[in-house]
């Protein structure tokens, strides 16, 4: 898997963060870079530890499967993203003005729960696992921060679109690697 592609998984990853960072930032009354700051770290940690964890568990049973790894890769992905999407059509949560630690860690877990389920792929895809937790972790990272600057300053209107937008670059991944290994693209 090449840098591009990592990439765009990575961005596909941190969509979710960014909604909820969105939201994060509705929630301040005066931009706080101290807690833009927080959230990011916050989200950005939990996205490359989870895939780090989905690869090791995924390393564990990857030579039993190997023959089916692509179909398990497209399918993971595109369940990921066809729940993003579903997600992003849902409406609006409650927003949440909190910024404890305790919050910010369940939000931080709730949204990496996908990256997980990546992290697996990784495993069947023989991906080189460190510089791949790190692109996820400091793209979340920045789309988090970022996030709760444009949700403080433009509102609700982007979050579904986020989610939409991660669910189909997830799904057009999980494809062009199911299209790559049956030598289809």
């Amino acid at each position: 898997m090449g840098f591009f592609e990592l990439l765009i998984i990575a961005i596909g990853l941190s969509m979710d963060a960014f909604a909820v960072a969105i939201c994060k930032g509705l929630s301040l009354r005066k931009m706080s870079y101290k807690r833009a700051l927080t959230v990011g770290l916050f989200f950005g940690a939990f996205q490359a530890v989870m895939p780090l964890i989905g690869y090791l568990l995924g390393t564990q049973f990857k030579a039993s499967i190997t023959s089916i790894d692509h179909w398990i890769a497209f399918v993971l992905l595109s369940i990921i993203g066809i729940n993003m999407i579903r997600e992003s059509r849902e409406g609006y949560d409650e927003i949440d003005d909190s910024f404890n630690i305790k919050d910010l860690t369940v939000l931080s877990l709730a949204t990496s729960i996908d990256a997980l389920a990546i992290g697996v792929t990784f495993a069947f895809l023989q991906v080189n696992i460190l510089p791949a937790v790190s692109v996820i972790g400091i793209t979340t990272f920045l789309f988090s921060f970022v996030g709760v600057k444009i949700g403080n300053v433009f509102g609700t209107k982007f979050k579904s679109k986020a989610e939409f937008a991660g669910g189909l670059i997830l799904i057009a991944m999980g494809l062009k690697i199911l299209l790559d290994h049956l030598g289809l693209y």
